[in-house]
């Protein structure tokens, strides 16, 4: 990390996480020896007493342009959502041979340092929040960068050090296959679904394993193939040391799976069964990160689903009725369910 210079404070870096303006100015005036308000001029292209107000909490910013004046003027780091060397387009959706390269070098002995990696993981942490409401369109340049950084890491890692690096790389390469399915790029989702997949095995990380497996029978069951789908979800479950969270998700798709066959009352099986697991983790440091959404809220929706899925329209209707106002934050969830919750309504 020592190349990144003031971004190597770690508190600089907590501050550009939470992207507090005011904490980012003082931090890194502080990290970079203790600069002035007047050393940042140049550097931000704001006069100091507009900095002055800025880090007073006086002035916002929010300017999408002012944001992309100051990341390069500060030089964040790539990792963090900087500038990235080489801007990946979303024309370029496809993985790159390099990635498997890195990969296959992983296990030489050396030292990595897992504070760059640390970071990263809280940043996509943040990309999943987001986008949970706005899409993961504009998200996928910078989490392609995040993966390469990320990837960079593994020639130098090994044991542990390399299993959490390869974790963290299959979360970045399912993320960008979900954001690729979303955007009909059914080939290029398949192809970063496959290295989510490898990499969360050779990892040994049963949970990613499984969950991963279950996007894959999603997908299928999306392209009207639910006998596929099934087997997939099958397989999914089949994962030995699942965590709660984990076998709930995995039962859930194996229920739609079924129902989509018509097997309806194995689907109310699974579907009671992966709504108590859930409940057996109702917080979310209790959850793998890519299930932090897996709430007793979420938990209700997905039941709703499973009822709708098997034409149980009255008991649909009324689990979508008890979720939908706990939904307000996220407009595009909010809006899917309220469509559901009508549509089963007028079917009862």
């Amino acid at each position: 990390m020592s190349d990144h210079g003031p971004w190597a404070d770690q508190r600089l870096r907590a501050a550009w996480a939470r992207q507090d303006w005011a904490a980012i100015f003082r931090e890194y005036r502080r990290a970079a020896g203790g600069l002035s308000q007047r050393d940042l001029e140049p550097l931000t292209g704001f006069a100091q007493p507009y900095i002055s107000l800025i880090e007073n909490g006086k002035r916002q910013i929010t300017s999408a342009e002012v944001v992309d004046r100051i990341t390069r003027g500060l030089k964040v780091p790539e990792e963090l959502g900087g500038v990235p060397e080489h801007r990946h387009e979303l024309s370029d959706w496809q993985p790159p041979s390099e990635l498997r390269d890195r990969i296959a070098h992983a296990h030489s002995t050396g030292r990595a340092d897992l504070g760059v990696a640390n970071w990263i993981k809280d940043v996509l942490s943040q990309h999943r929040r987001a986008e949970d409401e706005v899409g993961g369109r504009e998200l996928w340049p910078v989490v392609r960068s995040q993966l390469d950084a990320v990837t960079r890491l593994l020639p130098n890692a090994s044991g542990q050090a390399a299993d959490q690096l390869l974790i963290l790389a299959a979360e970045h390469a399912h993320w960008l296959s979900w954001v690729a399915a979303q955007e009909d790029q059914q080939g290029a989702a398949l192809s970063w679904l496959d290295l989510a997949h490898g990499w969360a095995i050779e990892a040994g990380s049963a949970d990613l394993t499984s969950w991963v497996t279950r996007v894959r029978s999603h997908y299928t069951l999306r392209r009207q193939d639910p006998i596929r789908a099934l087997r997939t979800a099958e397989s999914a479950r089949d994962v030995p040391g699942l965590s709660p969270a984990a076998a709930a998700i995995a039962a859930h798709a194996e229920g739609m799976a079924a129902a989509a066959v018509g097997e309806r009352e194995r689907a109310r099986r699974l579907s009671d069964e992966a709504f108590n697991l859930v409940l057996q983790v109702p917080d979310e440091g209790d959850r793998p990160g890519w299930l932090y959404w897996l709430d007793p809220v979420r938990a209700r929706l997905q039941r709703a689903d499973m009822a709708y899925s098997v034409r149980d329209w009255s008991d649909a209707a009324a689990l979508y009725a008890e979720s939908l106002d706990q939904l307000r934050g996220f407009p595009r969830d909010h809006a899917y369910y309220t469509a559901r919750y009508d549509d089963a309504r007028s079917r009862i």
